[in-house]
């Protein structure tokens, strides 16, 4: 890693992307990390991290309550204390609206409040998920205007795309290379050597800033198309009356065969980024075949599974009006808390639609996120004593495999394992 005196940064927002990304600079830095969460604040102040990103040992380990710290990370909802800060890294998240067009409001709300404070010689750095063009376009504007300096002359930006995997303690902030760029080739150096003093697994330097926000939008799009045609083959192989898991089992063999499993695709990357893209390519004229036909297939799939298990409990003569269907998992992936985007959603919407009972059962589940954002109550308490006419094994939580599911099931039920997780011992439907 690169030796660079501290600097004095300030992390906005301190959700999956931020809160990681300023415990590995407050290892070196002094970090002010800010949110607009006074609850959030408060709860990482006493480490503790429902995102479950950072452990409580890592938190403690840089924590500080002196804000004039020469180093270690200080948690703050007072905007004020930004000003002291020469370097800003913006982390909030880039959602699309309920037409799937992309929603800057975030972005342009932090580049307002960055912009507040910015002095000279100042640096902003952009992590957020965007199209190309979006960290020159919209944010520079917002902060010239805010701040009445001239870009390029008295602040500087760069853009270095977040690649956070919720849920894995393998493949962490600092253990995945980062791309850096920057509006000079001074600013993209000295953003290079910022990040290249904490990722262990070092940087790559892009030529501008829109080929790095191109690259981190193509990354999560190149997964969603490859995940779609795997779910498109996985519907023609239930009409043929093949094992898909079988197939793609087969196929691998071959060296150069990419390894992806059908199955819903949710969250705030994969499930997003494409949307971003696409945007951007709408407005320059050019309509996206494959990005969008993608998307339609892999947000359909909530949909299909809902009725492809309808079908089989017709099939078995269970009467579906007021049948008890459990859903063991619900948020967007494994051993993960994170409910944002999931698209377990889908299907319990569609079986709502033939008048059936749901419980949803999820020992990972953020329970207050899941009630006030989609009115879903996770019942793991009672849920797992009862029996029911159909399961649907929605999530791949290491809970569920040592979970005693066939006791969960009436004689005459379905189980539907998405995920491809139980025992082949196991009767069950499979994508």
């Amino acid at each position: 890693m690169y030796e660079l005196k501290p600097e004095n940064i300030a992390i906005i927002g301190l959700g999956y992307v931020g809160l990681p990304l300023a415990v590995e600079f407050a290892k070196k830095h002094k970090v002010i990390g800010f949110d607009i969460l006074q609850q959030r604040v408060e709860e990482l102040n006493q480490a503790k991290d429902s995102t479950l990103e950072v452990s409580e040992d890592e938190l403690l380990n840089v924590l500080t309550n002196n804000v004039s710290s020469s180093k270690g990370l200080y948690c703050t909802s007072n905007k004020d204390l930004l000003a002291s800060s020469s370097i800003f890294i913006v982390t909030v998240p880039t959602p699309v609206d309920k037409n799937n067009r992309p929603d800057l409001t975030p972005l342009i709300k932090a580049s307002r409040l960055v912009g507040s404070v910015l002095k000279k010689g100042d640096i902003v750095v952009y992590e957020s998920t965007v199209y190309p063009g979006v960290t020159e376009d919209e944010c520079v504007p917002i902060l010239a205007e805010m701040s009445g300096l001239v870009f390029n002359e008295d602040f500087y930006v760069g853009y270095s795309p977040e690649r956070i995997n919720p849920g894995d303690k393998q493949h962490t902030v600092a253990n995945i290379l980062k791309i850096t760029s920057g509006s000079t080739p001074e600013a993209a150096t000295r953003i290079d050597n910022l990040y290249n003093s904490v990722i262990k697994a070092g940087t790559y330097k892009a030529s501008s800033i829109k080929v790095a926000e191109a690259a981190k939008v193509i990354e999560n799009a190149q997964r969603d198309i490859n995940i779609a045609f795997v779910n498109e083959l996985a519907m023609i192989f239930n009409q043929l009356g093949i094992d898909t898991s079988e197939v793609l089992k087969a196929a691998g063999t071959k060296w150069n065969f990419l390894n992806f499993k059908p199955g819903l695709v949710g969250g705030h990357c994969i499930g997003v980024d494409p949307y971003y893209l696409a945007q951007k390519a709408q407005e320059v004229g050019y309509h996206p075949e494959i990005i969008l036909a993608g998307r339609r297939v892999n947000d359909g799939m909530g949909k299909y599974v809902a009725d492809q298990l309808i079908k089989q409990m017709i099939s078995k003569n269970i009467i579906i009006v007021g049948a008890n269907i459990l859903i063991l998992g619900f948020t967007f992936k494994e051993n993960c808390p994170d409910v944002r985007n999931t698209k377990v959603i889908d299907i319990i919407k569609r079986l709502q639609e033939y008048n059936v009972s749901i419980t949803v059962h999820d020992p990972w589940a953020n329970v207050d996120h899941a009630q006030q954002h989609y009115g879903i109550w996770c019942e793991n308490g009672s849920s797992k004593t009862r029996k029911y006419d159909a399961v649907v094994l929605a999530v791949a939580h290491s809970e569920f495999e040592e979970m005693d599911i066939s006791s969960l099931l009436k004689p005459k039920s379905v189980l539907y394992d998405i995920k491809s997780m139980l025992p082949k011992s196991m009767e069950a439907m499979r994508l």
